[in-house]
Parts: structure tokens; sequence; C-alpha cells
């Protein structure tokens, strides 16, 4: 019997065989390796989203700009995600995974040798814009291939791993740019990125699968203007606020502007909802657990964005510690966060979201609050007590209020939900960002108009700035409160309408 199988079988049981446990372990995990290279591709590209804000104060010199022009290196980057990034539910339905991949990383590469070879600053601009639209096509493409293919039961543990790219790298976008910036120019941001980006790309090409099927969808062009219009407005006018160029539009004026337009834009969604496909599917904000979610997620990122920027010019304009000692102070932060994100999704998917989120979000505004309350000899133990506390409140939150979110979606609403949290969350790093210059210029500048120093005067623009931010913050912790401790599977209400988990593989 063992010659006559080894006769009939000869073609296929040598492999077994020859390899006893990989080819099937490797078909079962392909969904998840899947994963594996959209989240390490998506790290690489979304790290650039911060990467730049250590290299302000060089940049102010080097290309003669103000603080308020050199924060658009970071405002326009996520601006142009939020742009972008509602359009790419349109483009997913249309394209296969490995073609979206492919364009995203096409794009993002291009963008980032135009800003390496950037002659002057209005090039580095269109640089950033350039990445930022390549970069804005993966938060989506992994955000609905996740849904897609892992099991309820299984999404908080993978959420965690995600949490990696969508919130970690970011955190340690500044802590990365430092240690370059202490040996190298600020062009070496870009020319390292620039071979790791492509190796990337080409090893996941080799292994990406197709998830999903496409379908024909029609862009409604329309809506993609009142987006880029209406949000591209509204955070211009946030930033302008406190200005001097008393010439120009009033501040609130083009805010009104911006709401307004992003007003049209709604209706415009809610009018094709009615006739046909929208650029952006509004009924998911139907669901209340996915619209608490998005709150508490924007919100909290607009905080954390505002606390990155200021916290970069307290170490090196008021302190004066370099671009390396600064990034190696934010780093425990960022690397704690990282190192939490798996644990805290195998927590939620044990104990639920509610012993997370609560914590993670009182954490958020303790963690601004005593950031307000740095001064000019503050220990660096301070500081870097108060940032860890600050990025491991929101490890807590992130990796539960993603999965909670997009978990209380039905299965063919998950592309306009991954691309309504992706456009939140930049539109909301966008206002932290303006926020959080707009609160520092304008105090600083009234309490330099006072008699006090500069020193004292950034000192107590930055105390009022972060604590803004705190202020802001506090909001989270009554939207967490509101927050199930788990996607409601069978509850009253719209939530029982088509719960996300019954549509995913088991």
């Amino acid at each position: 019997m063992t010659t006559s199988c080894d006769h009939p079988e000869g073609a296929s049981v040598p492999e077994p065989a020859t390899v006893p446990a990989t080819e099937p372990t490797e078909r079962v995990e392909s969904p998840y390796a899947v994963l594996r290279w959209l989240v390490l591709a998506t790290f690489v590209v979304i790290l650039n989203e911060t990467i730049m804000v250590n290299a302000i104060p060089r940049l102010m010199v080097e290309l003669d700009v103000t603080a308020r022009s050199a924060q658009w290196l970071s405002t326009a980057f996520m601006l142009t995600m939020a742009v972008v990034i509602p359009v790419t539910g349109w483009f997913l339905q249309r394209v296969t995974t490995r073609q979206a991949f492919t364009t995203a990383m096409v794009v993002f590469l291009v963008g980032t040798a135009l800003a390496a070879l950037a002659p002057v600053f209005w090039v580095l601009i269109v640089g950033r814009v350039v990445q930022a639209a390549g970069t804005a096509v993966m938060l989506p493409l992994l955000m609905t291939t996740l849904m897609t293919i892992v099991p309820e039961h299984d999404r908080g543990r993978v959420m965690g791993n995600v949490t990696l790219a969508i919130s970690v790298a970011p955190a340690l976008g500044p802590a990365v740019s430092g240690v370059i910036l202490q040996f190298a120019s600020w062009r070496w941001l870009f020319v390292l990125v620039l071979p790791v980006a492509l190796a990337v790309t080409v090893l996941a090409l080799r292994h990406l699968t197709d998830v999903g099927e496409t379908r024909e969808a029609r862009l409604d062009v329309p809506s993609v203007l009142l987006a880029a219009l209406g949000f591209g407005t509204l955070v211009y006018g946030l930033s302008r606020i406190g200005a001097e160029a008393a010439s120009s539009l009033p501040a609130p004026a083009v805010v009104g502007v911006g709401l307004a337009v992003v007003g049209l834009f709604v209706w415009r969604q809610l009018s094709l909802q009615r006739r046909e496909s929208p650029l952006l599917d509004l009924r998911v904000l139907a669901h209340r657990t996915y619209a608490v979610g998005v709150t508490v997620q924007s919100v909290s990122f607009l905080a954390m964005m505002g606390a990155m920027i200021l916290l970069p010019l307290y170490l090196q304009d008021l302190r004066g510690l370099s671009p390396l000692q600064t990034g190696l102070l934010v780093a425990p932060g960022g690397i704690a966060m990282g190192l939490l994100g798996p644990r805290v999704g195998k927590v939620f998917d044990r104990l639920g979201a509610r012993v997370l989120v609560v914590p993670g979000s009182v954490g958020v505004v303790a963690g601004l609050l005593l950031l307000s309350q740095v001064g000019a000899t503050t220990s660096y133990v301070f500081v870097l007590g108060a940032h860890v506390l600050l990025m491991v409140s929101l490890a807590a939150l992130f990796t539960p209020v993603f999965t909670l979110s997009l978990g209380a979606l039905p299965g063919h609403l998950y592309s306009h939900g991954s691309s309504l949290l992706g456009t939140s969350q930049q539109v909301s790093a966008a206002i932290g960002t303006a926020v959080a210059v707009t609160v520092l210029s304008s105090r600083t500048t009234a309490l330099a108009g006072g008699g006090s120093t500069p020193d004292e005067a950034f000192l107590g623009g930055l105390q009022w700035a972060f604590g803004a931010a705190g202020l802001i913050a506090v909001t989270v912790v009554g939207l967490a409160l509101l927050l199930p401790s788990r996607v409601p599977g069978a509850g009253p209400g719209m939530h029982d309408e088509a719960p996300a988990g019954e549509t995913a593989p088991a």
C-alpha cells in the first residue's frame, strides 16, 4: 500500500513531504500575509506625515519662511489626504488590490523624489502634496481589506498591529527626523525614504494578492471639487486666525466660507444617496457606534497632532535641544504606543472596549494638561513622562475605536466607512495643527505686547496651546462613555440592521 500510494500521488506527495508545514500554513495565513505587506507599506508612507516637524526651525532659516508658512509642510500633507481619501472609496471599487497598491506607492515615490530635489519652498510643498495623494490611497485600502478578510473575533488583535501604521508612524516621525537632521540636511528626510519605499513596493508586489472584487462606480466630479474647496478653505481660515495681515480677507470669514462649502458637500452626498452612488456614503453615520467612534477618533487625533507640533518647538526653540536630542526625548512615547498596540487589541478581544477607552480618554486629557505646565527649567523627566502618558493613553483609545467603528457597519459600507474615518482623521489633524500654531502665535503676540520678554511670551503661548488641546480633549471623555464594549450584533435600533462581523469570512 505504501508503494502504490507513492506512485499515484507522485506529483503531489513529495511537495508536502519536503515542505510538510510551510505550504498549508502559507495558504491558511495568506489573507493575513496581505495585511502584513499593506501595514508595512502604510507605515512607511504615513511616517512622512510628521517627519517634517523637527525640520521646521531649520527650514525657516534655510528657505527664509515664517513659522506660519513652514507649518503648511505638515498641514498641506494632512489636508491633501483629507481631500483625496473620499475619492478612494470610488477608486477602490474600480481597481484590484494590486492596482490600488501600485498606484499609491508610485505616486508616493514621485512626490518623495520631488521633495528631495526641491530648489525652493513652494516646490517642497508640491512634493508633500503628491506624497500625500499616494498615502491617502493606502489608509482606506488597508482598513477595507482588514474588515473584509478578518473575522470579528480576531479583529481587535489584528487592528492592534494595524495601529502601528495608522497611529504610531506619525508619532515616531519627529523622532526619526530628529536623528536624521542631527547628521544630515533636511533633504535626507526624503532621500533615505526613497530606497526604503521602493524596496517595500517591489517586495510587496511579489507577494500581494487581490482581495474582493471590482465593480463599476461613477465618480461625481462636483463632490470632489466641493470636498477640496470646502476642507481646504476651512483649514486655511483656521490657520489665518490671529495673523497680522490686515489686508487679507478676515480669517473668520474664510472659516465661514469653508464651513458653507463643506455643508454643500454634505448636501450633495445626501442628495446622491437617494438616486445614485455618492462619493462618500454618509449613511455610515446612521450607525450610532460608528458616529460616536469617528468623533472620538477625530478629537483625539486633533489633540495629538497639536501636541506633536508644539513639543519640538518647546524643546528646540525654548530649551535649545538639538533635533537629535528632541527626537530621542519623544521616541519613548512613540515606541510605547507601538508596543502596546497588539496588547491593547488582545485586551479588546477579551474584555471589550470600555476598560480601555474610558481610562485612555482620561489619560489623554491628563497628559496634555501636564504639558501645559512646562516652564523654562522644567525637568526633562517630567516632559518625558507627560508625553509617554499621552501616547500610551492614545494607544488605549485608537485600536478599540477603529475596531468598534468599522465593525458596527454592514459589509457594503466598509469602504465608505474607511474613507470617512481617514478623512475625518486627516481633517482633524490639520485643524489641530492650525489651532495649535494659532493659539501659540496669538498668545505670544499678546504677551509680547504687554511687555514680556520674547522667551516669556513664547512660553506663555506654548502653555496656552497645550492647555487648549487639553480642554478640547475633555470632550473625548464624555464621548468614550457613550461607546459600547462590543460591536452590537443584535442590539436595538440601527445596530441590528447588518452587523459587520457577519459579513467577514470566518
